[in-house]
């Protein structure tokens, strides 16, 4: 009997301390999960019903269209097309050229040379600049007769007004934006170079593989799962520019840098279309779901030793 009430006591004090753990590992985790519902799921659930409605910002009114917003996008709206292509331009310029760009300053900032702290202080700084002030700068110097121009003809060449010819605004913008961030992705490459043992680069001189020949052999392997990480991210946050856009460009000249968030922002806000911004920003968000799910796929080919 007394044996019974023992075991019994043993496994109330089991019960007790494991409701006990449970609580305090929900009230660990309330904040993330209350963070999430408010701002990710609830303005989710909210831009999906907003898709289905003809919503007027400035009078209110709210007219139930079912899926006549996405007809309507798909069939009758002449930017669209438009703006979709400008977004896939951007993106396919910014990205090799960003991802490149980062991975040379990165190897030649890793480099035992004198002062260089602060070469790595100036690729870094347009990380933290206010875009307001770099575009600003930049439009300066894409105007048609100084800043890079003025360059240009010191040595015969006739630039471009670059921000105002359609052919040349798109350029320039991935130009200014490659610029602003590629201190950011150089900085997580450095950080990553600096976990290669640097034994394996010794032995591969020691058998007569010249700097490019490591690179492409060692470096490059070792860095694949941070190069999948970056590309990861810089993808995602090309499909995501405004500001500079907005600053630079206003999407101009003749809708050649209008792309699809610059496109929400005018539909929602200069117009006052926000149930059709939301059917753009659903396919957005679509974009970027099966983008992220793509690489997340074909990873285990493209990463080094990756599980």
């Amino acid at each position: 009997m007394l044996g019974t009430r023992a075991l019994s006591g043993r496994v109330s004090n089991k019960l007790t301390l494991s409701w006990r753990d449970a609580f305090m590992g929900y009230a660990f985790v309330a904040p993330q999960i209350l963070g999430f519902l408010l701002l990710i799921l609830g303005p989710l659930v909210a831009v999906i019903i907003f898709s289905t409605q003809d919503r007027n910002l400035l009078s209110g009114a709210v007219t139930n269209v079912g899926l006549e917003n996405y007809r309507f996008m798909l069939h009758d709206d002449p930017f669209f097309t438009k703006v979709l292509g400008n977004t896939l331009v951007f993106s396919a310029g910014l990205v090799p050229f960003n991802l490149a760009l980062a991975l040379v300053l990165a190897l030649l900032l890793t480099q035992p040379v004198r002062g260089i702290v602060i070469f790595r202080t100036l690729f870094f700084a347009p990380v933290i600049t206010s875009t307001v002030a770099w575009a600003v700068v930049w439009r300066f110097l894409f105007q048609g007769e100084a800043g890079i121009n003025s360059f240009l003809a010191l040595i015969g060449i006739d630039g471009p007004n670059w921000l105002r010819e359609p052919h040349w605004a798109m350029a320039a913008v991935i130009f200014a934006q490659v610029i602003k961030n590629v201190g950011l992705n150089t900085l997580i490459f450095m950080a990553a170079l600096q976990n290669i043992p640097k034994d394996f680069s010794d032995a591969a001189s020691v058998d007569g593989a010249n700097l490019l020949q490591r690179v492409r052999h060692i470096t490059i392997p070792l860095l694949s799962p941070t190069i999948m990480l970056v590309l990861m991210l810089t993808l995602i946050g090309s499909l995501k520019v405004f500001d500079l856009i907005m600053l630079m460009t206003n999407g101009g000249p003749a809708n050649a840098t209008n792309v699809l968030v610059y496109y929400i922002y005018f539909r929602a806000f200069q117009v006052f279309q926000t149930g059709y911004a939301s059917a753009l920003a659903l396919i957005l968000f679509g974009a970027a779901l099966v983008i992220t799910v793509a690489q997340w796929a074909v990873r285990r080919r493209l990463v080094y030793n990756e599980r």
